[in-house]
């Protein structure tokens, strides 16, 4: 878990916690005084409560609960009892030894009662999250994963990925060329040959490869085959040449790379691509489509019969299928689903070549980005035959599915739209979309969106 994953935990550790401890005792002053909003009116209770918050305040930094490693569930644990113990001995030694009760109102029992209320809730609630950890880890599901090198580098790497959840794993188990490389046998699955058929059975998610740099060809292999059952694939640096007191070191410290970097692998960046497929896909539904749209109808009535909408199943994120709607351009064929568009198609007709000349077809995709199967920009999705197709052929062709497929893409923008004619003007496209996929950003989506209109406006050759 990074850094900033760990700022999160702990801010909504601080909700959480301050959450708890004022409700408990609102809960003991209003059972006390049978009412609801009494305490709104007493100073006395409003003072107390200030004292109370700020005791927890200097208990916390006194224990340093917030700095506790967020992915350190024992650590974490003992810092949280620790802490509360210190609450206790502070808050009684203030209140009932300092001061006499009746200065602060305070009775022995409310005392008692919020104390361990507070301490009861406090427990409960972490449990909870701990509990809940197990399945989801900032927004989403634990990954399946297994390490592919024993040793002390995959065991050391195993047991720590095992005890602590929060780091977004359930590991499977090991895969070693020499099991005896493997401390537990229960968790030992094979040889390294036979990993990626373990990995393609039990929908894997993530390969952690621990092996020395002296077995780079099964290294490789593992990448390319990654690479073709889209699974992400991390690599643990080797340490092996390094003599003397860092061999001596605890290696749980050094983190499993990926080899490519992902930045919409980043909670945070995934939400603001979302928010704003929300908010772009809305406008243009409610301020374009929603005048456009009937006009278009018309049009395509009157010049072909058929369906206004044109719906194929294609190939979404995590090859996931998803309906895909676009304005109908062609007259009704049976060769939609399996033969691309041409440049002089007999089956596409006088509106549908303005339309896709001037991507206006595309315009109900919106409504697939506010559905979520699609985003604004990312990879064109394809057709499921093109995909079984083209994954045979080409390496990297599924690492694109790593992303949701957009309306228009870098790819796009960059002349690499239309027919592919040969495997290469498909390679081209695929090493456009996974160069947007290592290289995203908000302001890229903003750009490769202007470039569209501009297109769009001034015409695309390979638009047809």
């Amino acid at each position: 878990m990074n850094n900033r994953y760990k700022l999160i935990n702990n801010v909504l550790n601080v909700i959480l916690d301050y959450f708890l401890l004022n409700l408990s005792l609102l809960t003991v002053y209003n059972q006390a005084h049978h009412s609801t909003f009494h305490w709104l009116a007493d100073k006395a209770f409003l003072h107390i409560g200030l004292m109370f918050n700020l005791l927890w305040l200097l208990s916390a930094n006194i224990i340093r609960l917030y700095r506790a490693e967020a992915d350190n569930e024992a650590k974490a644990s003992q810092k949280l009892i620790a802490a509360y113990t210190f609450y206790v001995v502070i808050v009684c030694y203030i209140v009932l030894f300092l001061n006499p009760a009746d200065t602060y109102l305070v009775t022995k029992e409310f005392l008692f009662d919020s104390m361990t209320m507070f301490g009861v809730s406090l427990g409960v609630c972490h449990i909870l999250l701990l509990h809940c950890s197990k399945y989801f880890v900032i927004g989403r599901t634990l990954r399946k994963a297994i390490i592919v090198g024993g040793g002390r580098a995959g065991t050391e790497l195993y047991n720590h990925y095992k005890n602590n959840l929060n780091r977004g794993y359930v590991l499977l188990g090991m895969f070693d060329d020499e099991p005896s490389k493997v401390p537990d046998e229960k968790s030992y699955l094979g040889s390294t040959s036979a990993c990626m058929n373990y990995v393609i059975e039990n929908k894997v998610d993530e390969i952690i490869c621990a092996l020395p740099y002296s077995q780079h060809d099964t290294i490789e292999r593992l990448i390319k085959d990654s690479d073709k059952n889209m699974v992400r694939f991390k690599l643990v640096p080797d340490f092996s040449y390094f003599q003397g007191s860092l061999l001596n070191q605890s290696i749980t410290n050094v983190q499993a790379l990926p080899i490519r970097v992902e930045p919409l692998e980043d909670v945070f960046n995934r939400g603001i691509k979302r928010l704003f497929d929300i908010v772009f896909s809305s406008l243009v539904i409610v301020f374009i489509l929603s005048w456009l749209f009937p006009i278009i109808y018309l049009l395509i009535k009157l010049e072909s019969a058929g369906p206004v909408f044109f719906v194929q199943t294609r190939s979404g994120l995590n090859n996931i299928p998803f309906n895909c709607y676009k304005f109908r351009s062609m007259r009704v064929n049976k060769e939609s689903d399996s033969v691309q568009a041409t440049r002089g198609d007999s089956r596409i007709t006088k509106l549908g070549a303005f339309l896709r000349k001037t991507s206006l077809d595309e315009l109900p995709q919106f409504f697939n980005v506010l559905l979520g199967n699609m985003s604004v920009v990312g990879p064109r999705p394809h057709m499921l035959s093109h995909t079984e197709q083209y994954s045979k052929l080409i390496d990297q062709f599924m690492v694109r599915h790593f992303i949701k497929p957009g309306i228009t893409g870098w790819a796009q923008t960059n002349g690499l739209r239309g027919e592919t004619k040969t495997v290469n003007d498909m390679l081209a496209r695929v090493e456009a979309d996974v160069w947007y996929m290592e290289n995203w950003s908000f302001l890229l989506d903003i750009k490769i969106i202007f470039m569209t209109v501009f297109k769009s406006v001034y015409g695309d050759k390979n638009a047809f």
